[in-house]
């Protein structure tokens, strides 16, 4: 009789039943031990240090406008809280300088410096990044090494260029110098470009897009974050340019507004007539756009930073 035919009884061949054995059961697991105090001190202390360096940042800036709403002989009370409240200052600003002109001036230079180096150096980083050419990587080595040469080496040249095109004494000196790029904006977007799929671009240009077409519809909307982190970087070096402002502005409509705020500075700063309310008055107006702006822009700017540095 096989051990199959017997009713209840487990043949040589069946697995025995699993006992749990007690002297072998694992212990259950502990929790672990409770890390929150150590925790919430960490947040504490990041929360502090984030609050004592937000005032430290924003102080200026508030103490700036307050001493702008008033009088002239409270502007340096150190009171954050006007004790006189007046917008005369602000009035008195546009009647004593051509500040809508120099807003104006200084927007059409920061707009067309913004576009022109955006353009070119993504042109120049395109190059870089997607053809393979002999002594490719000598010509970027030296378009890096040119971010070793300090600015006053080449500010005489410049400016004897700019002369003898007689450009001297206009806005255009300004901007278009950008036509050609900068090596920083070109190592930024080279390493954004080096990080998009090549197959990509492949695949159009065997579909019969050509090379201006791949690099305007496909590989332009993809750098997009890191077009606009180099388009306000360079909003606001062009904004607040004051060097080529001296060097090449002659007359005072042509002032942008840091040159011009140079000029209130001589006029009612020192060795002036001490109208300090003017001058922070007019600080005020300077500052405010672009504050706005990268109010604006400020998610681009993290996305664009975050995403460059995991590219290449």
């Amino acid at each position: 009789m096989s051990t199959l035919d017997r009713a209840g009884e487990v043949g040589p061949t069946t697995v025995p039943p699993l006992v749990e054995d007690e002297a072998h059961t694992p212990p259950a697991p502990t929790a672990p031990p409770s890390r929150r105090p150590r925790g919430l001190a960490a947040r504490v202390f990041v929360t502090v240090a984030l609050v004592v360096m937000t005032i430290a940042f924003v102080y200026p800036f508030v103490w700036l406008i307050s001493a702008s709403l008033k009088p002239r002989s409270d502007v340096f009370d150190n009171r954050l809280i006007p004790e006189t409240l007046t917008f005369d200052n602000y009035v008195e600003v546009w009647n004593a300088a051509p500040m809508g002109a120099w807003l104006l001036n200084t927007a059409f230079v920061t707009v067309m410096a913004t576009l022109t180096v955006t353009l070119s150096s993504a042109l120049v980083a395109w190059g870089f990044a997607r053809y393979r050419f002999r002594g490719r990587n000598v010509l970027f080595g030296l378009v890096l090494a040119s971010m070793m040469i300090p600015g006053a080496a080449t500010m005489i040249p410049t400016y004897l260029i700019w002369d003898s095109l007689g450009m001297v004494g206009t806005l255009t000196p300004l901007w278009a110098g950008n036509l050609f790029g900068t090596a920083f904006y070109i190592f930024l977007l080279r390493q954004f470009f080096l990080g998009l799929p090549p197959e990509l671009f492949d695949a159009a240009e065997m579909d019969g897009a050509g090379h201006w077409k791949v690099f305007w519809h496909i590989a332009l909307p993809l750098t997009r974050p890191a077009l606009v982190v180099v388009a306000l970087f360079e909003f606001q070096a062009a904004w607040t340019d004051l060097m080529r402002g001296l060097i090449y502005l002659r007359d005072r409509e042509d002032f942008t507004v840091p040159r011009g705020l140079k000029s209130m500075l001589d006029q009612f700063g020192f060795g002036g007539e001490w109208h300090w309310e003017l001058v922070v008055a007019a600080s005020v107006i300077a500052t405010l756009p672009m504050i706005v702006v990268f109010f604006i822009g400020q998610k681009q700017i993290i996305q664009g930073v975050a995403s460059t540095g995991t590219k290449g």
